[in-house]
């Protein structure tokens, strides 16, 4: 039987982690909030504890928010730096004097 020939990876998708995240947050509240009413009737049916699992998912997706605008945040300035020192390696004086242009060689 053949080999099937290896592809390269595809890039990475592009997702909006803080709109996903923060759909499932408020979801996670309301459906809490939907539930709180009826805490009598789902605690006499041994299911008390629904309403405080919706807002534990709540609550975490509070962290997973911070979690993903501070990710979000540090890749833009990631993409930020990587965009000023590429029109500058080629420019007189960047290389050879030893400022750290040469990524093998940077302190940072």
């Amino acid at each position: 039987m053949p080999k099937t020939p290896l592809h390269p990876s595809p890039p990475p998708l592009e997702a909006n982690d803080v709109a996903i995240v923060g759909g499932g947050t408020v979801l996670w509240f309301i459906a809490f909030l939907a539930l709180l009413p009826f805490q009598g009737a789902l605690s006499e049916h041994g299911h008390g504890s629904w309403p405080w699992i919706c807002l534990s998912g709540a609550g975490l997706g509070l962290i997973g928010l911070w979690y993903c605008r501070a990710r979000r945040d540090a890749i833009a300035r990631s993409r930020a730096a990587a965009e000023a020192q590429t029109p500058g390696e080629g420019a007189p004086g960047n290389g050879a004097t030893g400022n750290g242009a040469d990524p093998a060689t940077r302190s940072d």
